[in-house]
Parts: structure tokens; C-alpha cells; sequence
């Protein structure tokens, strides 16, 4: 008897704490469908957790590490890759070089806010403001985001500290929702699964990113068709064999 072939994701943690992937992966898994693999990897080099300009570039080349990393210790072509960190580092490269759908955490929580209108942003980390606001704008979503409240601990305070995470974003969640938005984005993989408690104290639709991530990811699959080869379109000097391994496609 033959059994159909599962469709396999990826999800990269780009930060270098397997706490944080072990949160996105008890978040998301009782939410992946028959049918699907979603694997789980962390960064291997990097930051704890992406708070800055620099830590998200360096995360940028660990999505393209552990991706090519994975590739070459797997047979089975990927169908999609989520980028689990809401800044989503390494995007538009991994979307080039992996020739299937890739996605993260904000992007697709911007593709479901933009659904109800204006949107606000709740994320940890004051330094993260900047980089999602020129993020939305080179997604396409600037003109539809409208207020982001930044809270002082890191996403990985939040991470820590459950109770203090709760109250301190729903306190935020409400700042935000005040600001006239049709719905507001609770941001940050290590912030998975918070947005289920502060749902019913919210006045407008809150969007937990983690879920965003993977129900767009896997929105609209359609039948199993040839997968567009993997690589890259430049050589490599001093990289990983893991990244020089993989082909250069013309």
C-alpha cells in the first residue's frame, strides 16, 4: 500500500536559544495538520535572542546556514520554510535560494492583520521600533501600520517570566488598541502562545505571530509539483561546506 508522501516544512529558530525553539514548536504542533511535517531547528551561531541591527544581520546568515545545513541532511524537498523570529532575517535570501515558499513571523502576521485594515504592532525589545517599521514598508504594509508599542524587558524576559509577561503585554495590548487599529500583532517567537490568554481582553482581533507564520505558510498548498532546485546564484570564498556544497544555479 502506498502511503502519500507528508509534506515537510522548516522552521529556523534564528536565535541561538533552543528555548525559543521548543516554545514555537509546543505552540505550533498541535496545530500542524495530518499530512504535514514541520521540522524545528535552532541557529548555531548568533545571538540568544535578535535585539539589534547587528544580531539580526548575523541571524540573517544563520537562517542561510541551517538551512543549507538541512538540505544537505535531508533527501526529501522542503515545501516551505518559516523564519521564526517576528523581523524575519534572511527573507528575501532564503526566498531566492530555496526555490520553495518562504515565509516568518512578521511578514505573515502583517498578511493577516492587513485583512481587518490599520494594525498595531506589540512586541519586547524598544530597539526592535525601527527595524519592523522599515520592514512593513518594504513589505508593502507601511501605509497600513499604524502604532507600535514596544515594552521594556527583551523577548526573552518575556519568555522567562510568564505572569510578568502577561501583564505587562495585555497592558500594551490595550495601549495599542487604543490608537484606532482594527487589530493588533503580538510579535516575537518567544511570545508564542501568550496572545490565547490576552485574546479576551483585547477590544480588537490579536494576532498571535507564531500562528500567523504557520497558517500562512501553509495556506493554499497545492498539488505536489517538480521543486525548483536549491543554491545559490554566487560562488563562496572562507564559507561553511554546508553552504559551499550547495549548487550555483545560473
Amino acid at each position: 500500500m502506498n502511503h502519500p508522501i507528508p509534506r515537510t516544512f522548516l522552521l529556523i529558530n534564528p536565535n541561538t536559544n533552543a528555548s525559543t525553539t521548543q516554545r514555537l514548536q509546543g505552540a505550533l504542533g498541535p496545530h500542524v495538520p495530518a499530512g504535514v511535517r514541520l521540522d524545528f531547528v535552532t541557529a548555531g551561531f548568533g545571538s540568544h535572542y535578535i535585539a539589534c541591527e547587528a544580531s539580526h544581520a548575523v541571524a540573517a546568515h544563520a537562517c542561510l546556514q541551517s538551512w543549507a545545513q538541512y538540505r544537505q541532511s535531508h533527501s526529501v524537498p522542503l515545501d516551505g520554510v518559516l523564519i521564526g523570529c517576528f523581523g524575519d532575517p534572511g527573507l528575501f535570501a532564503l526566498r531566492e535560494a530555496s526555490g520553495c515558499r518562504v515565509t516568518g513571523l512578521a511578514e505573515a502576521s502583517f498578511i493577516l492583520a492587513a485583512q481587518h485594515g490599520p494594525f498595531a504592532i506589540v512586541t519586547g525589545g524598544e530597539r526592535w521600533k525601527p527595524m519592523l517599521q522599515r520592514l512593513a514598508q518594504t513589505l508593502g504594509y507601511g501605509h497600513l501600520l499604524r502604532h507600535i508599542e514596544t515594552v521594556v524587558p527583551s523577548g526573552a524576559e518575556l519568555q522567562a517570566d510568564p505572569d510578568m509577561a502577561k501583564r505587562c503585554l495585555g497592558e500594551a495590548c490595550a495601549r495599542a488598541a487604543a490608537s484606532g487599529v482594527q487589530s493588533v500583532i503580538l510579535g516575537g517567537a518567544g511570545l508564542a502562545g501568550y496572545a490565547q490568554d490576552l485574546r479576551l481582553h483585547c477590544p480588537v482581533p490579536l494576532i498571535d505571530s507564531a500562528e500567523a507564520g504557520l497558517q500562512v505558510l501553509l495556506r493554499n498548498l497545492a498539488p505536489h509539483a517538480p521543486h525548483s532546485d536549491d543554491g545559490f546564484f554566487a560562488d563562496w570564498r572562507n564559507m561553511t561546506p554546508e553552504i559551499v556544497q550547495m549548487p550555483v544555479r545560473a
